[in-house]
């Protein structure tokens, strides 16, 4: 598909509006500072932007759909959005479609309402606000509306301006997930090098004691990667040092990703408990074996099930689960007897997430050569998969979502009462600074004013441990209040 545009500062964002209406499209930005409608291009989509509109048109040998608005307010961010608006309406006339989140793009949704919120704005306010400025439908709107209010209850009492929270990242899987990007290498090769990697998290975790003067991280999270990976005497060595540095028993959350049920062992979860682990995430993606086949997952769903038995064994009372919405192959009544068969574990919470095709997953080539198997989102399996995790009297407490969503939809984070996941809050709203130590992972710096700077480590593990002291100083400069 070819889009031409005369503004190429905002090329991204017309590129993200698109993909959302069309994901598995190939989509082509052109410049073209000059209108023409007769190009030999059989087809093409063209934005005029102009000091005082906006202007979206479709071509098929002559004008079939055109669209403009008129900017309102010379405010960047309100030009941006009209502009938005204008596309949106040129497309969704075209296509016949509706964007259930209408022009937003960006990842955190409730952000917008969780600000109004702030500024004393009640419900129907934001509602005015999201579906005329973003055309938000109204089932979104009363999504992010609630979650922004649960989520501004269960952070009342964190300290945002001088608290802060741990990420470590241990980027080591037993093998790799088709649909997965994230930083991740097959343990088999890694495993004589493992301690040396800990080692250099070590020497990031020292730091991080100093630039904090000793505080005690607010929540803890030891993600992947596949965390238990590692072995008992290893997790002993990480945490057993973190124990040394802080005062565990006043960390509100200490979630450890128990992830991959074939990582799972009763001694690396008896371990994970002695050492104050308070929860854990088991995440099957979904109860159908011959899904799990299909996406590389080496174990069962027998092994689910197990994994929950060794785990409650070991006095686990807070086990969070994974689902993904959009695998390949399933419809409706997979997502049905995925959610009958969790309905049995009875987890404490439930993160139902929208399939995101990356670039850099296998999952795109892998659609590719096979045709008949398609990855699909509707409407129906998201309220198939909220109507469960209610019927476990869980809630909606945080969302997001991400680019090349199929469906165009978000990931929902839902839980019972006393469950919720703080830090996945305080990942995604930003409200307080995170130290992230490990290789490819993120940390930010929130200052009192609502800035919000970062630092990256290096993804690959070699680089890591190779360029620790190059990191150890940046992560200085960032953090350090004195300077």
């Amino acid at each position: 598909m070819i889009i031409r545009v005369n503004e190429k500062n905002l090329e991204y964002d017309i590129y993200a509006l698109f993909k959302a209406f069309f994901p598995e499209e190939e989509i082509n930005i052109e410049a073209d500072p000059e209108e023409k409608e007769s190009t030999g291009i059989p087809s093409f989509y063209d934005v005029r932007i102009s000091s005082s509109s906006a202007l979206c048109s479709y071509f098929d040998g002559e004008v079939r759909h055109k669209k403009e608005e008129e900017f309102l307010s010379p405010d960047k961010g309100a030009i941006k959005d009209t502009i938005k608006r204008c596309i949106y309406g040129c497309v969704s006339e075209k296509s016949g479609r509706c964007l259930p989140w209408g022009t937003l793009t960006g990842i955190r949704p409730a952000k917008i309402p969780m600000l109004m919120i702030d500024k004393g704005s009640d419900d129907e306010e934001i509602r005015k606000y999201m579906k005329y400025r973003y055309l938000v439908s109204d089932e979104k709107i009363r999504l992010s509306t609630q979650i922004a209010h649960r989520e501004r209850e269960i952070l009342k009492d964190i300290d945002a301006k001088d608290g802060y929270s741990l990420y470590i990242g241990i980027p080591f899987c037993p093998t790799t997930c088709l649909y997965c990007s994230f930083t991740s290498y097959p343990i088999a090769r890694w495993k004589d090098r493992v301690d040396d990697y800990i080692a250099c998290v070590r020497k990031e975790l020292k730091l991080t004691y100093g630039l904090y003067k000793g505080r005690t991280p607010d929540t803890i999270y030891i993600g992947g990667g596949t965390p238990t990976t590692l072995t008992p005497e290893q997790f002993r060595g990480l945490i057993g040092y973190l124990r040394e540095l802080f005062d565990i028993d006043k960390v509100l959350e200490f979630t450890v990703e128990a992830g991959r049920p074939d990582s799972i062992t009763e001694e690396k979860l008896k371990t994970l408990k002695e050492l104050g682990v308070t929860r854990i995430s088991i995440n099957p993606q979904t109860m159908n074996d011959e899904t799990l086949k299909i996406i590389g997952r080496r174990h069962s769903t027998d092994d689910v099930r197990q994994a929950f038995k060794i785990a409650r064994g070991c006095g686990m009372k807070n086990i969070n689960t994974d689902i993904i919405l959009g695998l390949p192959g399933e419809n409706i009544e997979h997502i049905r007897h995925t959610m009958e068969e969790i309905k049995k574990l009875d987890p404490e919470s439930l993160t139902v997430h929208s399939m995101a095709i990356k670039r850099a997953a296998g999952m795109a080539e892998y659609l590719k050569e096979h045709e008949e198997i398609r990855s699909i989102n509707t409407p129906q399996m998201l309220d198939e998969a909220d109507r469960g995790a209610r019927e476990m009297q869980m809630m909606p407490y945080y969302l997001y979502r991400q680019k090349n969503m199929a469906g165009n939809f978000e990931n929902v984070g839902y839980a019972k009462e006393g469950h919720y996941g703080i830090y996945n809050i305080l990942i995604m709203e930003e409200v307080q600074s995170i130290m992230a130590v490990g290789a490819g992972t993120v940390s930010k710096h929130v200052y009192p004013d609502g800035l919000i700077t970062r630092c990256d480590n290096v993804k690959d593990v070699d680089l890591y441990m190779n360029r620790l002291d190059e990191m150890l100083d940046r992560k200085r400069k960032l953090f350090d209040t004195s300077q």
